[in-house]
């Protein structure tokens, strides 16, 4: 039975120890948890004094996401893929709570390989949620996407009026918040979606092929290189950073307010940036560091197939329910992001 130990944990910065202390001594397992989210997540749990487990199949997470807390006595990896229910069930065993981040992201991945990102996203999905009823998982939360949105034009995005899913990716998404429900519906097993929007922070892969647009934009600054600007750059996204992310996460875990269970809630800062401006911040972020960056121009190019013009999240349901706020916004996150992303660039020209 979980206590009531963080009623006003969302409305910390700084999420302190006391606020979570229920979670001292438990068992989480984070799904994805050698990912760029996952791995933050980890860190924070183990840092709360929980006993970790990360599964990971390492396909899209790093080893050296983990190598903050690989050594501490209370974490666990596990190298295991979650399209295989085997191993879903032996990564569940004396778990009293699942984080499931795993999946293959990306909407131009998705178009390019859909038969991929069903089996990671959508088979993957259910083989967890399947192992974790079968232990009889505390709580289950699970990385949504603000991709359910579709074509739905309304602003802010409010969680219960979706449009049309325009790529597999966005499908696997909605189809993982239906299996949750059923599920509750059904096997009683207690559910939390989290919608997340634009996340970017340290340990984002920027060298992937389907690197998220601020990390690609840093690395071409840093080379000197303009920026590749799909479409005219109105496009407006709503960019959240990790540690927004990671608040959620364990506000989901800890809510004791029945009416907060078995819904999906939009992770975000309720704020709204185009992708041209987003450019224009970076660079003049960068420029504190090396002048020349500020005389580099950006580059516009067609439309990619699948992308949501503008996406504004209402954060109203996650503040009212979850006691969740954006404690770090978009500038902040960009200039605290910064440092990890400069390193890791040099670092990879060094190798």
């Amino acid at each position: 039975m979980l206590q009531n130990y963080c009623i006003l944990a969302g409305k910390l910065n700084d999420l302190s120890q006391h606020s979570f202390s229920f979670l001292e001594g438990s068992k989480v397992l984070v799904t994805g948890g050698a990912g760029f989210i996952g791995s933050h997540l980890c860190e924070r749990l183990l840092e709360l004094g929980a006993q970790v487990r990360c599964l990971d199949n390492l396909a899209t997470g790093f080893a050296r996401n983990l190598s903050n807390f690989k050594e501490h006595p209370h974490f666990e990896f596990l190298e295991g893929d979650i399209r295989s229910l085997d191993t879903c069930l032996e990564a569940v065993k004396d778990i009293d709570f699942v984080l499931h981040q795993a999946a293959l992201g990306s909407v131009p991945r998705s178009l390019k390989d859909p038969m991929l990102t069903h089996e990671v996203n959508t088979t993957g999905f259910l083989n967890m949620l399947w192992a974790a009823k079968s232990v009889d998982v505390q709580r289950f939360v699970y990385a949504a996407s603000s991709s359910t949105y579709g074509d739905s034009k309304e602003l802010p995005k409010q969680e219960d009026r979706i449009g049309r899913p325009l790529s597999p990716y966005a499908i696997t998404k909605y189809t993982n918040e239906l299996y949750a429900q059923v599920f509750h519906d059904h096997y009683g097993i207690d559910t939390i979606g989290l919608r997340y929007f634009n996340v970017f922070g340290e340990r984002q892969d920027p060298d992937g092929a389907y690197a998220a647009v601020i990390p690609k934009f840093v690395k071409a600054f840093l080379h000197g290189e303009s920026p590749i600007i799909h479409g005219d750059g109105s496009y407006s996204r709503d960019f959240t950073y990790v540690k927004n992310v990671v608040q959620a996460n364990l506000l989901a875990l800890c809510t004791t307010k029945k009416e907060a269970l078995n819904t999906v809630y939009n992770v975000a800062c309720g704020n709204q940036c185009t992708i041209q401006d987003l450019a224009s911040h970076i660079r003049t972020i960068l420029t504190t560091s090396d002048p020349k960056i500020q005389d580099i121009s950006m580059k516009f190019g067609p439309k990619r197939a699948g992308d949501v013009p503008h996406s504004l999240a209402s954060i109203t349901r996650a503040e009212e329910l979850l006691d969740y706020q954006c404690a770090v916004p978009l500038q902040s996150g960009l200039k605290k992001a910064m440092p990890w992303y400069i390193q890791h660039l040099k670092n990879k020209t060094n190798v």
